[in-house]
């Protein structure tokens, strides 16, 4: 079966993509930024550096410093499908990703968009 064309892909290319994407509803790079630390443990110097080595998806995730233990909160549909149904590792953790920039753009409040244990 032929790989998913997205694990190689260049997080570098996609991230403003993400960012254009909620900016159109009122949302900012900052928030964008602000999920992707929080599911990966980036801080602002290693995702500026990752953006720039355009580094593919496979290799962001790999690398994350830590994955957040309450992604596994993240439930609903993205693409179609169910995200706690999704079976490959790496392509659960780029859906809690595109499911957590959705709800940005959708303008769910920040805390609602990073679970906690009690949300």
């Amino acid at each position: 079966m032929a790989e998913h064309k997205i694990y190689s892909m260049s997080f570098g290319k996609v991230y403003p993509l993400y960012i254009k994407k909620v900016e159109r509803k009122n949302r900012t790079k900052e928030e964008v930024d602000q999920i992707i630390y929080w599911l990966t443990g980036y801080d602002a110097i290693q995702l500026k550096k990752i953006v720039e080595e355009e580094k593919d998806f496979r290799t962001f995730f790999k690398e994350a410093p830590q994955l957040n233990p309450n992604r596994e909160l993240i439930k609903g549909v993205i693409c179609g499908v169910r995200i706690e149904e999704i079976e490959e590792p790496l392509m659960q953790e780029i859906r809690y990703m595109d499911k957590l920039i959705d709800e940005l753009a959708k303008g769910k409040k920040m805390e609602a968009i990073l679970r906690s244990e009690k949300s």
